[in-house]
């Protein structure tokens, strides 16, 4: 593995056992369902799709909140599956997670200070001084004011909580972080500042990010990469520049076409997609795309596509868009 790739992820599953009543079998509901990708110092990996398309799941996989059910991942050098003890609690150093909502990822009983520092108390044997100091330091790296080390979460607006989650997760000076819809539930005005302060941070710590998102305005601002998914499973992956100047599988283009844009006088192909999301416990036959695909074809059905590397970009389909 490079040495700038910090996490590396073949066919990655993850299956759950549905009950389904006393006297049925259980399903097998398959919520990630073989997703392969790298994270790279410095370089940010967007992962965009409908809720329910596996985003969240692979977030805890990847911060090792759960285990997968199939396939391989490698932080580091480390293989974590295979991993115990001293070398498990390494990895959690290196990997963490900002969550959507700002508040409810706080403890509402603890001053700021306290929760910047318990990260530092648990995992390193710094004094009490020491952890103050450093919590101080990546308070003022987010942009807030020393005196804020005393106050609580509900003094706060909901930019400067997330700016808080970001601190917190940058205590243990870990190599990849995972912001999961970091920006979403915040007012349009402070997305701006927040993802100002994560592109900043990344340049200075040489983070590796994964940033999950299905605002694709927003990956078009702060991605290096994209992974587009659908019902569990990768249909397209490229690099930004490339995805949204010629993307290839028709979700992808479904998905671009519903994106708001802030020029009036351009024009662009609206692609409606009918139908729900299939269940991710009875998926479609073939391609799980086929039933709400415009170009549809009997192999659709038959035959589920693999993901191909074309000239720079991967892409899961029959017919891809030819440019």
């Amino acid at each position: 593995m490079s040495s700038d790739i910090v996490l590396e992820a073949k066919d990655l599953k993850r299956h759950y056992q549905v009950d389904r009543g006393t006297f049925k079998k259980p399903a097998i509901l398959k919520a990630l369902d073989g997703a392969s990708f790298t994270l790279t110092k410095g370089k940010t990996l967007a992962i965009v799709g409908e809720s329910g398309c596996g985003k969240s799941t692979l977030a805890r996989l990847v911060t090792m909140i759960e285990q997968p059910t199939a396939g391989g991942l490698r932080i580091g050098e480390v293989n974590v599956t295979s991993a115990e003890g001293v070398e498990t609690k390494d990895l959690h150093k290196m990997v963490q997670i900002v969550f959507q909502d700002p508040y409810g990822s706080l403890n509402p009983r603890q001053k700021i200070g306290h929760t910047l520092g318990e990260p530092l108390l648990v995992n390193t044997s710094l004094s009490k001084s020491e952890r103050r100091k450093a919590a101080l330091k990546m308070i003022s790296l987010v942009g807030l004011r020393p005196e804020h080390y005393e106050r609580y979460p509900h003094m706060f607006s909901g930019g400067q909580r997330q700016r808080i989650a970001v601190a917190r997760a940058l205590m243990l000076n870990p190599q990849i972080l995972v912001l999961d819809e970091p920006v979403s539930a915040l007012d349009v005005s402070i997305q701006a500042q927040i993802l100002n302060l994560i592109a900043t941070l990344q340049q200075q710590f040489n983070l590796a990010y994964m940033f999950i998102s299905h605002d694709l305005s927003v990956v078009k601002h702060i991605a290096d990469d994209v992974m587009v998914m659908y019902l569990g499973k990768p249909v397209e992956s490229s690099s930004r520049e490339e995805l949204f100047s010629r993307p290839r599988h028709p979700y992808t283009r479904a998905l671009l076409s519903a994106t708001p844009m802030a020029d009036p006088f351009r024009t662009k192909e609206r692609i409606v997609l009918h139908g729900e999301l299939p269940s991710p416990i009875a998926p479609p036959s073939g391609c799980t795309f086929h039933p709400r695909c415009p170009s549809m074809t009997d192999e659709c059905r038959k035959k589920a596509p693999e993901l191909k590397a074309l000239d720079g970009y991967q892409v899961a389909c029959f017919h891809p868009k030819e440019y």
